[in-house]
């Protein structure tokens, strides 16, 4: 690596810094400048603001209020108020999205209803063979429980899979691991087609790029809030149930919540109208708050200049780890078309659990999927340019520094 390449690097990162018209959200959010924090793809950073509206909530709301923040507070009408504001982030009109219990949960809600709306003679669900490892011990258990069998496929081998017996599939909007995008359109056409629904997991493209939900007529999606909506640790999920399907929206998990008359305390369920069928139990309501302050970040931002950003941001730390990589250390798992990639970046390393670690110890954080994955998340609302050129600058000098073969610490 020359000096002058480096110099060069810097130098571009500076400029596109200057010219971004989101660098100004950075700000908004507890960062510390010793550190470059990509792993917002696992927990999204503390939107600065929150700890003063969560003293609020437990001082007065909590402490003085007592029960009557349930009226006087709005505690009751959170999931759907939150629900709200997550919809356009998605893609979703009102009364669609309800906030509530965790991703697991809601996956399990949307799969045992979708396959109970698809009807007789389907009994069989596709699902993402490279899904996030929960969802698949989900959708096992909901098909034991609906009578179908599970079919795991590559995500691009849908369509042309989905037939008279399929009853839904579930799909990662974006993968895991490799932060490949896969077709969201076209997936949910050629299952429609197929007489079958479209059940979508949003947990690594809500907040980092335009879904679409109702423009591509998906029928459920599950979201977590914790990555790029910076919910915090352990935030509540959120379930989307299109509207043309509420009527006949079953649940598997009818809860005092979701009655029609919650307060009624009668022994016979009876659903309540839209998406508050999909609330259950007593919301986490200290969580639930925290995330509603936490999308405050939000106001004023357009998902689209999101992506843009995203897409330039991922551009760029792969162009810098091509220069700053020694040769035959790192390859890139992620895909290079802009179509298919979602907002991070996966390097294959041999050493990577070493690599890691030693990237943490000097301010780079990103994270690990074993056995010989790197991992790097990016947050377009508090990364910058010059937070890309310096993660790559420093794992090259990690790897150079890391010997070949190197065991993990």
């Amino acid at each position: 690596m020359s000096d002058d390449l480096k110099n060069d690097l810097m130098t571009r990162a500076r400029d596109l810094d200057t010219a971004d018209d989101l660098a100004k959200h950075r700000e908004k959010f507890a960062l510390d400048a010793d550190t470059v924090y990509l792993d917002g793809n696992s927990l999204g950073a503390l939107p600065a603001h929150v700890p003063a509206r969560m003293a609020d909530v437990i001082t007065r709301e909590w402490g003085e209020l007592r029960i009557r923040s349930w009226d006087e507070s709005g505690w009751w009408t959170a999931p759907e108020r939150i629900g709200e504001r997550i919809a356009p982030i998605v893609g979703a009109g009102p009364g669609q999205v309800v906030v509530g219990d965790s991703t697991s949960v809601n996956v399990f809600k949307a799969l045992v209803a979708a396959a109970r709306l698809a009807g007789e003679g389907r009994d069989e669900i596709l699902m993402d063979a490279s899904t996030f490892p929960t969802d698949g011990y989900i959708a096992e258990s909901a098909a034991r429980m609906t009578g179908h069998r599970i079919v795991p496929l590559d995500p691009a081998a849908m369509a042309e899979a989905a037939g008279p017996r399929t009853a839904a599939a579930l799909v990662n909007h974006v993968d895991y691991r490799s932060g490949r995008l896969h077709d969201l359109p076209g997936i949910t056409a050629a299952l429609h087609a197929a007489g079958a629904l479209a059940v979508w997991d949003l947990c690594h493209s809500a907040g980092a790029l335009p879904v679409g939900l109702d423009a591509h007529g998906v029928d459920l999606a599950v979201g977590c809030t914790y990555k790029y909506l910076n919910g915090g640790p352990g935030s509540p999920a959120y379930l989307y149930v299109a509207e043309r399907h509420q009527a006949a929206f079953d649940s598997p998990l009818p809860g005092w919540n979701s009655h029609a008359d919650p307060f009624a305390m009668t022994p016979g369920y009876e659903a309540a109208a839209g998406a508050v069928r999909g609330r259950v139990g007593t919301p986490d309501i200290l969580s639930m708050l925290a995330l509603e302050a936490a999308l405050d970040v939000w106001d004023g931002v357009a998902v689209e200049d999101v992506r843009a950003k995203s897409l330039a941001l991922t551009d760029f730390f792969l162009e810098c780890v091509r220069a700053y990589a020694p040769e035959g250390r790192v390859a890139s798992v992620t895909p290079e078309a802009h179509g298919e990639r979602g907002s991070q970046v996966a390097l294959r390393c041999a050493e990577a659990p070493a690599v890691m670690a030693e990237l943490i110890r000097r301010g780079v954080v990103g994270d690990l999927r074993r056995p010989d994955v790197l991992r790097f998340g990016f947050t377009p609302l508090y990364v910058g340019f010059a937070d890309a050129e310096r993660a790559a600058r420093v794992l090259g000098e990690v790897l150079a520094d890391v010997p070949a073969g190197a065991p993990a610490e």
